[in-house]
């Protein structure tokens, strides 16, 4: 298991926006799992809702792909570089994720084409799926 720290040596983001608390499972250019506790301390609670708290959709997309991130900068070519969204396609949000909730983080990264990736993302709370999408990366 990765911690904080630990990924921070592989990723660029930093508190309060790196979203990936620890990371399991990590194959290389291949595939992470990660998991974000969601709190009430976030930086987005107070906004978004003040009455009725929800994880921002994009913030939970963006986690995914931090994850994405852990799994194709851990390749030794890539290291010291930063991974960028090329694209987002077929996004669907399940169900609302709101603090107290761990959210679970899988990304399998199914194709690259040079400095291009392609990954399939779906994000987990207690087993039940939250959000799922396919995500495209850039590897500058």
């Amino acid at each position: 298991m990765m911690n904080a720290q630990e990924i921070e040596q592989i990723i660029p983001h930093r508190a309060p926006f790196r979203l990936v608390d620890r990371a399991e499972n990590v194959v290389a250019g291949e595939s992470a799992t990660g998991y974000l506790d969601v709190t009430k301390d976030m930086f987005w609670v107070p906004g978004h809702f003040p009455e009725y708290p929800v994880m921002p959709g994009v913030l939970i997309v963006e986690a995914l792909a931090q994850v994405g991130a852990i799994s194709l900068l851990i390749v030794p070519e890539n290291q010291g570089k930063i991974a960028f969204f090329a694209g987002i396609d077929k996004v669907r949000f399940k169900r609302q994720v709101v603090p107290g909730e761990t959210l679970e983080l899988k990304v399998e990264i199914t194709k690259m084409r040079g400095p291009i990736g392609f990954g399939s993302a779906q994000a987990f709370v207690d087993g039940e799926l939250a959000c799922a999408g396919e995500l495209m990366f850039a590897i500058k």
